[in-house]
């Protein structure tokens, strides 16, 4: 599992992560982990459904005759991943940091070795905030909260990506 601290300070101001979507993420996030296992699993199936080729890039489901939904390797990633998202968007503003640089740089290798490109990233992103607007619910959601999530999950992905290249 990743260690989910420390990288990238906040690097201008366009991309600051204010105490306002703080608060707002970690409200959120009290309500959402307790459902990381479902939530995880949408979110995937979510990205699936807007990029089917994005299936290649797991090679666990490359040849797996088990569907999606029901696929055990799948369902353990994804609810890392979803985890991990979570966790460090929470963490965002207190360490001014996305999550450990050894974590990213691995995170940044494999999505490099796969291919993973900016718009993969952005589906993902649109599939994380649709997968918060319903894991939430609609006395959660709000559009100070997806711009709260979305500037987090950004933080996240430039971390990423400036350590995709440097391994």
């Amino acid at each position: 599992m990743y260690a989910l601290i420390n990288l990238i300070p906040l690097l201008s101001s366009s991309m600051e992560f204010t105490e306002e979507q703080e608060a707002l993420v970690v409200n959120s996030w009290e309500v959402l982990k307790n459902n990381s296992a479902d939530l995880g699993l949408k979110l995937f199936l979510k990205i699936f459904s807007a990029a089917p080729e994005a299936v290649t890039l797991f090679s666990y489901l490359k040849d797996s005759k088990v569907p999606l939904d029901q696929n055990p390797k799948l369902k353990t990633h994804a609810t890392i991943v979803f985890i991990m998202i979570g966790e460090s968007a929470v963490q965002l503003r207190k360490a001014g940091k996305a999550m450990d640089e050894s974590d990213l740089k691995h995170l940044g290798a494999v999505h490099f070795k796969l291919g993973v490109l900016n718009q993969h990233f952005q589906v993902a992103k649109t599939a994380l905030l649709e997968t918060i607007k319903e894991g939430g619910g609609d006395e959660l959601w709000s559009q100070a909260l997806s711009d709260a999530w979305g500037g987090a999950y950004d933080h996240l992905v430039q971390a990423i990506q400036s350590n995709k290249k440097s391994n």
